[in-house]
């Protein structure tokens, strides 16, 4: 009877010990996730963060430019400081000019004290000391001379893939010897190189050229 108690009694044993080592992975496990689920951050934190209005990078004296199909610079945009959106991908740039180049004809510079890029790359928006320059152009082909061209403005917005400035700000125009003022700005389409001026005009319009009196 004893002998049949010692054989129960080992039989026990061997079990338990062939069981063991299942217990005790199953009892790490159970430890491992309850330490985990405790460390584990709130349901709504653990959610992907929402992207904030603020820099994600800061550049000083940046410039951007955009290409043709030919490889060639299409404009070129320019800033002492570049400070970029992380939520929207927009542009601030301090002290910022744009330059916008063409096949035939020398390029238009746009200038201001702050400006703003969209997202996409295609509104830029100047403000302060808003200055648009263009050099005197000779005539070229079908295209007939032109005088300097500089305009003045509180604010410039610079349709980038369109070629136009404008502007619903009080302008001044200065076209070689001509001079113009706008109440209500005026918009500069620097493809076929023609402007157009709203609101109230006023000024003065000379010949291209003078000729001295006898």
């Amino acid at each position: 009877m004893r002998l049949s108690r010692h054989i129960i009694y080992l039989w026990i044993v061997r079990g338990l010990l062939r069981v063991l080592p299942f217990l005790l992975m199953g009892s790490l496990t159970l430890a491992t996730f309850w330490l985990v689920k405790r460390s584990a951050p709130p349901e709504s934190l653990a959610l992907a963060r929402v992207p904030q209005h603020v820099p994600d990078y800061i550049l000083k004296n940046a410039t951007l430019s955009n290409l043709d199909e030919q490889g060639q610079t299409k404009y070129r945009v320019l800033g002492k400081k570049l400070i970029h959106y992380e939520d929207d991908a927009s542009i601030d740039l301090e002290r910022p000019r744009i330059r916008i180049f063409q096949d035939q004809g020398a390029p238009v510079t746009v200038r201001a004290e702050r400006g703003h890029i969209d997202g996409d790359l295609t509104i830029l928006d100047l403000y302060e000391n808003g200055e648009i320059f263009r050099p005197a152009q000779e005539a070229l082909g079908d295209r007939k001379a032109a005088p300097q061209l500089l305009a003045r403005s509180s604010y410039f917005q610079v349709l980038i893939n369109d070629d136009i400035v404008r502007t619903d700000k009080p302008l001044e125009l200065q076209q070689g010897m001509s001079i113009m003022n706008s109440s209500g700005g005026g918009t500069f389409n620097n493809v076929d190189h023609s402007a157009s001026l709203k609101g109230q005009v006023r000024g003065r319009i000379e010949p291209a050229e003078q000729k001295g009196r006898n």
